[in-house]
């Protein structure tokens, strides 16, 4: 026994991580900077927590407790942003939903993870009605009145109502375990329904921190936010503008002239979003730009986007930070730090090491390139292998899924199923994926999803799906398929069809007819179609 082990941990000496500590802090001492914007409306660090306040006293007066889950389905409005805060200090799970999810998937999720409040945006209310149909469910109606939206309602009570039902002053609790959930993530993943990705406290606080330290965020940045807040929380990106006092520039709809218009209303510094996002302001007309004598930072992920892409945005005068990550882990957990040696290279040189995904950021405990045995591939640059990571912003597991939590957990580090090489410096650059996952705007698409849905058209013998490069969404999914014998299909006839029975971002925006190439055991050789395209 050591003579440093003779100390008990204390309520003075040790208390659990959460970002929901960063609002309380702020709160008071900057409570009169702006928080959030959204059009005419504005609201302060004191008055966005008090309004989180009301959230969480009106949950538990309707009996929400520490563990019930409560979703929400919305775009980036002041509502999202205070469900992040709301929501937690009610005890409760925060379960944002993919906007653009089907009906049945939506329903599918509120069942999963056995929501029992459902607050829903008005603009969406169509999709979610069908989704609670004979659900015993609280339906919260958020009456969106900007930019002349039709106020639909599904619920029983409208946001603004229920809230005014909560105090203002309510106390609440820190949660007295970091390890206690405090969101639920649902990603598609490699099958056809999505696994619930469970976040705990510690993990969202010290992913706050990271992005603190690795963008090298100052106090009050102005933070527009394009990152969807239903995918991994916004990357978090909510928890950190409140430890950093910053502004939230909320945005239904994102567009050049949404960009260069906040940059140019409200001075935002920063923002983040998929490489889609990156390719539009680069091809931005000449109306939608504004001028700006500042360097605006953004950050983006998904889809890797092209060296050329981001060499041409950095001469608009946007500095790009590239990051990786997944939804098990809480979004980026590696960052592509820039090194100032590399400050003289030639531009376009510069863009190629920039397109790199990076280095474990300051919260990653471990990040490394395996091959099939295990064992660390050479720092080449060269040679494949798949992602492996561990440290504090892993995800606590899959929801109601112990056997895909353990096998997402093999050997003590979580399993990415994302193929790269890794460069001397510890730079990882991804080149792709082992379950063929294709990501488009940001977020994933399941080929096995699509393909079992291409296999329940009557003419269609068999189906392969696999990602195609897109100048506006950066992957599309691409259709290989075979004809049963006599029968005929057109390509506008098979996307018709699944567009009966997917959400809008997963149909195939191309069909390739022909036999498909197959090994001797008959599995479809995916890598050769990729050639075809």
């Amino acid at each position: 026994m050591s003579i440093y082990d003779d100390f008990e941990k204390t309520s003075a000496n040790h208390v659990a991580l959460s970002p929901l500590s960063f609002i309380k802090r702020t709160a008071l001492m900057f409570p009169d900077r702006d928080a959030v914007i959204y059009g005419d409306r504005c609201y302060s660090w004191s008055q966005l927590y008090g309004r989180a306040k009301q959230l969480a006293s009106a949950l538990n007066a309707h009996g929400i407790v520490k563990g019930d889950t409560v979703a929400i389905l919305s775009a980036n409005t002041p509502e999202m942003v205070e469900a992040h805060f709301g929501i937690p200090m009610s005890g409760a799970v925060l379960n944002t939903i993919n906007t653009r999810l089907d009906s049945d998937t939506i329903g599918y999720i509120l069942d999963h993870g056995e929501a029992k409040v459902f607050i829903v945006d008005g603009e969406l209310a169509p999709q979610a009605a069908v989704a609670v149909a004979e659900r015993n469910i609280l339906i919260i109606d958020i009456a969106d009145l900007q930019d002349n939206l039709k106020p639909n309602r599904i619920g029983t009570i409208d946001y603004a109502d229920f809230i005014s039902k909560g105090n203002v002053n309510a106390d609440w609790d820190m949660p007295a375990d970091e390890w206690d959930a405090i969101a639920l993530n649902y990603t598609s993943g490699s099958t056809g329904r999505p696994k619930g990705v469970v976040y705990h406290h510690r993990g969202a606080y010290l992913m706050s921190m990271g992005v603190i330290a690795d963008w090298g965020l100052p106090r009050h940045p102005k933070y527009l936010y394009t990152v969807p807040m239903f995918h991994c929380n916004g990357w978090c990106h909510g928890w950190t503008m409140a430890a950093l006092a910053g502004t939230i520039i909320c945005t239904r709809t994102v567009s050049p002239s949404v960009v260069y218009n906040a940059i140019y209303d409200h001075g935002v510094t920063h923002f983040g979003g998929a490489p889609i996002v990156l390719g539009m302001i680069l091809n931005a007309h000449d109306n939608d730009r504004k001028p700006f004598d500042y360097t605006v930072n953004v950050m983006t992920a998904g889809a890797p986007p092209p060296a050329a892409v981001l060499e041409g945005i950095e001469k608009l005068g946007f500095d790009v930070t590239q990051v990786y990550g997944l939804t098990e882990t809480y979004g980026h957990t590696v960052m592509s730090t820039w090194n100032s040696d590399w400050d003289n290279l030639p531009q376009d040189e510069r863009a190629i090491m920039k397109s790199r995904q990076g280095a474990g950021m300051v919260h990653t405990d471990g990040l490394r390139v395996v091959d099939i045995n295990g064992a660390d591939v050479p720092a080449d640059g060269k040679t494949f292998g798949e992602i492996l990571i561990r440290g504090n912003t892993v995800m606590k597991g899959y929801l109601k899924n112990p056997q895909a939590t353990s096998e997402a957990f093999a050997d003590g580090w979580f399993r990415s199923e994302d193929l790269a090489v890794m460069h001397a410096n510890g730079y990882v650059e991804i080149k792709d994926r082992l379950k063929d996952i294709i990501i488009s705007g940001g977020e994933n698409i399941s080929s096995v999803e699509v393909e079992g849905i291409l296999h329940r058209h009557p003419s269609i013998a068999l189906a392969a799906v696999v990602a195609m490069r897109d100048e506006k969404w950066g992957e599309v999914p691409c259709a290989f398929v075979e004809l049963k014998d006599g029968a005929s299909a057109t390509e506008i006839e098979v996307i018709n069809f699944c567009r009966e029975h997917l959400a809008g971002f997963k149909r195939p925006k191309k069909v390739v007819f022909g036999d498909l190439p197959k090994t001797a055991t008959g599995k479809i050789q995916k890598y050769e179609l990729r050639g075809r395209i």
